[in-house]
């Protein structure tokens, strides 16, 4: 091995262990801060998010991720939804929006993750018999209390150029709790302007592969731009799922026009 390469190798290592120790030193801090409020014991949803958003914001940026929001995101309830990309969407997004996320239950089983979970307010969802219209019915019930709702409803994670199929099965919870759908989308872009190509995580790509790019990256900023919220009032489910699509598709494209300097389908 060269000595240059030997050289690139060494700072690449010392790099992700930099950000690796940051993410720990978050994760502990998270850990202190739940501790702190009894939030393990019983999480304070009425003061929970703004924890939420400093840890999120924090864990981010332990991985050299700045999050900007382009125009600001208010803090109201609804049932709240984002484009896909990447793992790193749930700190991105917990960082700008009041919500709650969603999870399957079996995950609160994990270690310090699980706790993290349960700490943070996290809405564990029963699959039981895999019926999506109970897991609706479960958001509906947890939106009906005043708390805000996050998911994803492309139910997959994309290269961050397009919006998929919209699923609208969730949906469903919006309309049966009178609240609004508040969108957002998200991109990762580089310090040129260009969409970032190592934030995505989707396709063939392990976990592990993912982390080593994104910790190998630098100067990435996490745009985020709030869509008009849409009323399902005197809507049905098939209504609000197309319009969502429209909106998330459109507003993908504002955001792009406004923070890249190339077409990301050129």
């Amino acid at each position: 091995m060269s000595q240059a390469k030997s050289g690139f190798s060494l700072r690449k290592q010392l790099g992700r262990g930099k950000q690796i120790a940051g993410m720990t030193t978050t994760i502990a801090g998270g850990l202190r801060a739940a501790q702190r409020i009894g939030a393990f014991k019983q999480p304070p949803r009425e003061k929970l998010p703004r924890y939420i958003q400093a840890f999120c914001r924090k864990m981010a940026g332990s991985f050299g991720v700045k999050v900007v929001e382009v125009e600001p995101v208010q803090q109201h309830h609804g049932l709240w939804v984002s484009n896909h990309v990447s793992w790193m969407d749930i700190p991105v997004v917990g960082t700008v929006s009041p919500a709650f996320f969603l999870s399957k239950a079996e995950i609160g089983e994990w270690p310090v993750f699980g706790k993290l979970a349960h700490a943070a307010g996290t809405v564990f969802i029963q699959r039981g018999s895999g019926d999506a219209g109970s897991v609706a019915a479960q958001i509906a019930s947890f939106l009906a209390k005043g708390f805000s709702v996050v998911f994803f409803p492309e139910a997959t994670t994309t290269d961050g150029k397009k919006i998929k199929r919209i699923h609208g099965t969730l949906l469903q919870a919006a309309i049966d709790a009178d609240v609004p759908v508040r969108p957002i989308v998200i991109a990762y872009v580089n310090k040129d302007g260009t969409l970032s190509e190592a934030l995505p995580y989707y396709g063939k790509l392990t976990m592990i592969e993912s982390l080593k790019k994104v910790l190998d990256t630098k100067d990435v900023t996490a745009y985020v731009l709030p869509l008009e919220p849409i009323d399902p009032k005197g809507l049905n489910k098939s209504s609000v799922t197309d319009l969502l699509q429209k909106r998330m598709q459109e507003g993908l494209a504002e955001l792009h026009t406004r923070v890249l300097t190339t077409d990301p389908k050129a």
